[in-house]
């Protein structure tokens, strides 16, 4: 998710400023570590998957937030360097409300990965309105590539009968890219999906979504309650899920083995 902001910062950018962080490279050896757990079977099947999925998701959201500061940098605005947004640093894109409580609590309670993070852009300082929309286009749109790689095991139609675990915490995690995707495509004010159209808009109707962006992911979050809603979102993304090949069944599994404090 990305969001607006002016003015801007000059000087000689440090090399610091685009080394992955420790903690980024923390989750990766925690995902590999994970994996292998899940892979070989060591100790608890349902905590390894969980340890594996909540650290996928957290590099995923990274990488999410990454695209759009890259997209920003490459546009124009070196603040999004000064403010460590290219380090993969989580920190850095942490709100704690939309970044951790409401996106834990829809993973476990209902399996939706909602985007979590936030980058300030200067858009002043985007050269165009294409590159304008292509920052907030470059979120999702990491999550959907990200999605279709943690698939491709499945729809190259490899043996996925050995190492349960492993695999049903790939399908899980893939199904959270999708979710995610679909999720930040939505026209919504405050989201990627309308942060995509914003630059296009006539300042009248700038106006009027820069006055509904603060709200915009929580009337998202509340929509997603109602039944119909619900359903039709679940219907898009199964249905995605099906173009590209990711089993359904076994990311259920998947959740399942996730939560792991249930019977």
């Amino acid at each position: 998710m990305s969001y607006g902001q002016y003015g801007s910062r000059t000087g000689r950018l440090p090399r610091e400023a685009f080394r992955p962080s420790a903690i980024f490279l923390g989750l990766v050896a925690l995902l590999v570590v994970s994996g292998w757990m899940a892979w070989s079977g060591f100790g608890s099947a349902k905590f390894n998957v969980f340890l594996f999925v909540a650290a996928g998701w957290a590099i995923s959201l990274c990488l999410h937030e990454y695209s759009h500061a890259l997209v920003a940098f490459k546009g124009g605005d070196i603040d999004v360097a000064h403010r460590g947004y290219l380090t993969l640093n989580p920190l850095k894109y942490t709100h704690p409300l939309l970044s951790i409580v409401i996106p834990l609590i829809f993973v476990m309670i209902g399996g939706i990965g909602l985007p979590g993070g936030a980058v300030w852009v200067n858009h002043g300082a985007i050269r165009s309105k294409f590159v304008d929309s292509l920052i907030s286009f470059a979120g999702p749109a990491t999550n959907m590539v990200l999605a279709i790689v943690l698939v491709l095991p499945f729809s190259l139609g490899l043996d996925t009968t050995g190492h349960p675990a492993f695999w049903a915490a790939l399908a899980f995690l893939a199904f959270l890219q999708l979710t995610a995707s679909v999720l930040n495509f939505v026209p919504m004010p405050g989201v990627d999906g309308g942060n995509l159209i914003y630059p296009w808009l006539s300042p009248q109707w700038q106006r009027g979504f820069g006055h509904m962006a603060p709200y915009g992911m929580l009337i998202l979050i509340a929509l997603l309650w109602s039944p119909k809603i619900n359903a039709w979102f679940f219907n898009v993304v199964y249905w995605i899920g099906d173009l590209i090949g990711l089993p359904s069944y076994q990311a259920a599994v998947g959740y399942d083995l996730f939560r792991f404090w249930s019977f």
